[in-house]
């Protein structure tokens, strides 16, 4: 067993991946309309055969209360991994991104927590 797709709520798909492809820096893989809405995944284009994420309208009640709740605790949605937390951070300030703070380390680990503009708090961290 494996995890092959996993998925964010956003409050609006096009604005998402324009802020995952564009900001982020993931590229689109799939997109399939589905009425109003789409089945949207990104990758990662170090592993595009691997993981997708889906970007998931939040279009229902429920996962409208979850997805606000869990910004309002400061709960991130998601987090990705990246080599070099300081540059990634740099470079997504320089693009108006905007962090909880700055980069720091806890353990073996640094972390940084962004807001995605799309309803979601996301975690970066390097190892």
């Amino acid at each position: 067993m494996k995890i092959k797709l996993t998925s964010v709520f956003v409050d609006d798909q096009d604005k998402a991946l324009k802020f995952y492809t564009e900001v982020l820096g993931f590229v689109k893989k799939r997109e399939i309309p589905l009425g109003e809405a789409k089945f949207l995944t990104v990758v990662s284009p170090e592993a595009p055969d691997e993981v997708e994420l889906l970007l998931e309208p939040n279009g229902n009640p429920a996962s409208m209360a979850y997805q606000k709740a869990i910004f309002e605790q400061g709960i991130p949605a998601a987090a990705f991994v990246v080599e070099d937390i300081r540059h990634e951070y740099e470079r997504m300030t320089k693009l108006g991104v905007a962090f909880r703070g700055e980069p720091k380390k806890t353990g073996p680990v640094t972390i940084a927590v962004l807001d995605d503009t799309c309803g979601n708090l996301i975690q970066l961290y390097q190892v």
